[in-house]
């Protein structure tokens, strides 16, 4: 990786030879509009994909810890089927999954993929804060008037705000770093960057190429440390709540 980064400022469009510095590999890809096009398709799926997937995965965790039901078990063992299977079959199987009902491909069948694959990550990171949650605060709250709702807005939720958030910063990344499942589902006019990637090293790896895969680099660990941080707020959070009731 540190040499991908370095070769990017590489004056030289032939990685094997180094001849200087420079920065012009940055400044043709704002340039190139095929690029910025998949970059606007990475991050409006992502997006779209952090938001479903986080909701989606908040209510299933809070499903799964309030209420017991028959195959309970079996339920939540199908939940960590994405994040156990290789997105090699997840891919495959999602493709023909829509060509069996005939979905076309594009940025659609792209989001239901991403989402599918993300929502058993947000599961496990609430699933995690619910188990280490006290429940004799909501039950604390409910018995000074207030009803399920207020109970959920002003005492659940605050405590699980740093997990959702964690989750949401987590499916963000994971969708936008994914290429596997979307090479599969992708169509016409819904290329992400690590697909774009991909087909630009098939033509042969150039600085552009490393200046690409650099930004990805570097978005990737900013959302891995905004993550961090957010979970350790968490976990300090929930210690503080517990010591001062």
């Amino acid at each position: 990786m540190f040499v991908l980064v370095l070769y990017s400022f590489n004056d030289s469009r032939i990685n094997a030879v180094w001849s200087g510095f420079t920065f012009d590999w940055y400044v043709s890809l704002l340039d190139n509009r095929q690029v910025m096009e998949a970059f606007m398709n990475s991050v409006t799926i992502a997006i779209t994909t952090a938001i479903v997937s986080t909701v989606l995965g908040t209510m299933t965790a809070l499903a799964f810890h309030r209420y017991s039901f028959r195959w309970q078990f079996a339920w939540s063992s199908l939940l960590y089927l994405p994040i156990i299977l290789p997105d090699l079959l997840m891919g495959l199987s999602l493709l023909l999954m829509f060509s069996y009902f005939s979905i076309p491909l594009g940025k659609m069948t792209i989001m239901i993929a991403h989402i599918a694959f993300c929502i058993p990550f947000v599961f496990v990171i609430v699933s995690t804060r619910l188990q280490s949650m006290r429940n004799d605060l909501a039950e604390a709250a409910q018995d000074l008037g207030a009803t399920p709702w207020q109970t959920f807005r002003h005492v659940t939720l605050p405590m699980l705000m740093p997990s959702i958030v964690a989750g949401a910063l987590l499916s963000l990344t994971l969708s936008l770093d994914d290429f596997v499942i979307s090479f599969f589902v992708s169509g016409p006019g819904s290329t992400t960057l690590p697909v774009y990637i991909y087909g630009m090293v098939k033509r042969g790896v150039t600085p552009e190429v490393n200046a690409l895969a650099t930004v990805m680099i570097v978005i990737t660990l900013i959302l891995v440390a905004l993550a961090e941080i957010v979970r350790r707020n968490s976990n300090g959070t929930g210690n503080n709540t517990d010591e001062s009731v």
